[in-house]
């Protein structure tokens, strides 16, 4: 009885192809409710710090003295109630997840605001265009 069920399996498998998605060429399709990477809209937060005390791990760190707010992508666990705590919703969450990384300071993402009258170009934008 053993046999037959094996042999039925591997017909299957044989007939209906790989049951996994060939990762480069076809993307996962993420549900839009799922929740995922951590964005931040730097020009309208008032920098209040509800967000780093809400966060659980502790992933969310907020200088309003400097104008910076940091988050470290390893510790965050995607519970979203940074975001839903946020008085001026300046958080949202993606519904995909950050890229991976091998580096630790890789997945600390720092977003500083400019300083008000600058023309000054976020972090990331400079880093891009380098």
């Amino acid at each position: 009885m053993g046999f037959l069920s094996m042999t039925r399996n591997i017909a299957q498998n044989l007939f209906e192809g790989p049951s996994t998605r060939r990762y480069p060429a076809v993307k996962r399709y993420y549900e839009p409710k799922s929740r995922g990477m951590i964005g931040i809209d730097i020009e309208a937060c008032i920098f209040c710090g509800l967000c780093s005390k809400r966060c659980p791990t502790g992933a969310l760190t907020v200088a309003k003295d400097r104008k910076e707010w940091e988050i470290d992508r390893l510790r965050c666990i995607f519970c979203g109630y940074c975001v839903e705590v946020c008085p001026k919703k300046c958080l949202s969450m993606a519904n995909h997840y950050s890229p991976c990384v091998t580096d630790r300071g890789d997945a600390i993402h720092l977003e500083k605001q400019a300083p008000k009258g600058t023309t000054e170009q976020p972090v990331e934008e400079k880093l891009e265009k380098e």
